[in-house]
């Protein structure tokens, strides 16, 4: 009789994770040394937010990505609550507004200006009062604009509609009393129309956020739950915590039958909390350990047995925080799938990490980078308050198709369009070729017409780094700021030289095309 080894093909089979170099990271950070189990961290493709310390309140960081190396003593904070902040989020539509809450009982959200920082940011663009006890979560809602979720000590999770022209706002739209205890983890699916909730009484919850009835409760003893999270389409739910032994625990569950977990899997005997993140696009699932440097990475399917481990990515820095980059802030040009921003606070550093997936070719990878969930809600506040759902509005990331970035920029200050007196070239304008014969002038053949964008496109990225105009950036202040300028200058140098050396070509081919025409209308 033969043995038959039974060998699961997959894509991401061999993903790794690989560490960004030195003068990547961010150095001389001081990250939060608060015990609360939270990510400290949030991220978005123009800037990366770190909790800090601050004397007399809370306060967090929020640093441009490009910024990396060594972080100014006297770097500016983002500062106004009187308690320790215990969680923060980006507004997944907005990448310069941010939501945090803290041990004052109160959440703030902010606008962050798109300069740099040169002072400290104390003015808030809202304030939301009405919890009794600290708040230690917040989360945006995934598809609705301005549908803000928080949860608090007092047992309470509320539903603030931010679309109203009042700072203060003191009473939300809905308060979510089902709770026993303290609430310790809140997820949402695809398209926002249900919530998970994980508490303290070891009780995981599917509920209805618009009416706060419970869906579904479990009333299972020998898994306790720390965080849970929705596995997108798949209908399943997956919690993160411990066994009745005490040992870090993952276990998989049917939304719609919470009695029973579908897979309970035990990791180690560590006593960190586990986060969990999941990523629709590819169905894996990241494990990270708080006080330990693994992230263990599975492949998630609908059948038996549900999870397939893939590999660990294994480090001797102990993370205290991580935060996500969403899909939109990828490099796909190096197969990057996921990329996790580490909180060492051994070594006051901030460590990105890519996981990616090794491919010969440089080409664009279609198979691994589906569409994808966009910068744009896909309804307003009010819709979703009266009962419509909708699921995410997606892209591609291919590189040159059409994105949906984040809100627009202030009238006064235009990031998209350059100033016309500085452009070297204003590819705007309609151009028009006058004939040396002094014909009448005609305009270009309807073939430059597929070449604007491209001119348009390029034209942004030359202007345009990292969301942030290149001619607002102080004067940098350290030796690492300056070279970090220089190398930006000189790929900015490259940028432009090809640009002017692709269009000399475009040039050239236009000149043809005319010398054809007028030898065609000439035989005429």
């Amino acid at each position: 009789m033969s043995w038959n080894p039974q060998y699961r093909s997959s894509k991401f089979r061999h993903v790794f994770g690989k560490v960004a170099s030195k003068e990547n990271c961010y150095d001389s950070v001081p990250i939060t040394s608060s015990v609360h189990d939270n990510h400290f961290c949030a991220v978005n493709p123009h800037f990366i937010a770190i909790v800090t310390e601050c004397a007399g309140g809370g306060a967090f960081l929020v640093i441009p990505l490009h910024q990396t190396g060594k972080l100014d003593p006297h770097y500016p904070k983002v500062c106004g609550h009187r308690g320790n902040i215990l969680d923060i989020k980006w507004n997944p539509f907005d990448d310069f507004e941010i939501a945090s809450c803290s041990e004052d009982a109160t959440i703030k959200i902010w606008n962050i200006p798109r300069q740099l920082l040169t002072r400290n940011l104390t003015t808030y663009k809202k304030e939301l009062v009405c919890h009794a006890r600290r708040v230690g979560l917040v989360e945006w809602h995934p598809t609705a604009a301005n549908i803000l979720f928080s949860a608090g000590y007092d047992y309470k999770v509320m539903v603030w509609n931010l679309d109203t022209r009042e700072s203060l706002i003191t009473s939300p739209v809905k308060t979510i009393d089902c709770h026993q205890n303290v609430i310790l983890s809140m997820s949402f699916n695809t398209d926002g129309s249900l919530m998970a909730t994980a508490c303290k009484d070891r009780k995981i919850r599917v509920i209805d956020p618009r009416t706060g009835a419970v869906l579904q409760e479990t009333g299972y003893q020998g898994h306790k739950a720390n965080k849970v999270l929705f596995l997108g389409n798949l209908k399943k739910l997956l919690s993160t915590g411990t066994s009745r032994w005490n040992h870090r625990q993952i276990a998989l569950w049917d939304q719609e039958n919470l009695s029973q977990s579908l897979k309970e899997e035990d990791l180690d005997g560590s006593s960190g909390v586990l986060f969990p993140f999941y990523d629709a696009d590819t169905n894996m699932l990241y494990v990270v350990g708080k006080g330990d440097g693994n992230i263990r990475y599975y492949e998630v399917s609908t059948d038996s047995p549900y999870l397939s481990y893939l590999t660990e990515y294994r480090s001797n820095n102990p993370q205290k925080g991580i935060g996500v980059m969403p899909k939109r802030g990828l490099d796909v040009s190096s197969c990057e799938i996921f990329r996790f921003y580490k909180l060492i606070t051994t070594k006051s550093l901030i460590e990105p990490v890519s996981m990616i997936v090794p491919r010969r070719s440089e080409s664009y990878q279609e198979d691994i980078y589906p569409p994808t969930a966009g910068a744009q809600p896909s309804m307003t506040a009010k819709e979703w308050l009266s009962g419509m759902n909708k699921g995410p509005v997606l892209v591609s990331l291919r590189p040159g198709a059409e994105m949906l970035n984040s809100q627009p920029p202030p009238p006064e200050r235009p990031l998209s369009n350059p100033p016309t007196p500085t452009s070297p070239c204003n590819v705007d304008q309609k151009e028009k070729v006058v004939p040396e014969d002094g014909r009448r002038p005609f305009s270009l053949p309807e073939r430059t017409s597929r070449w604007m964008p491209e001119y348009r496109q390029e034209e942004k990225k030359t202007w345009l780094t990292n969301g942030f105009d290149i001619f607002e950036c102080p004067p940098p202040k350290t030796e690492n700021e300056l070279l970090q300028m220089f190398y930006r200058q000189q790929e900015e140098i490259r940028r432009l030289r090809e640009l002017v050396t692709q269009r000399e070509v475009h040039a050239k081919q236009l000149e043809l095309e005319i010398k054809n025409l007028r030898m065609g209308s000439s035989r005429f």
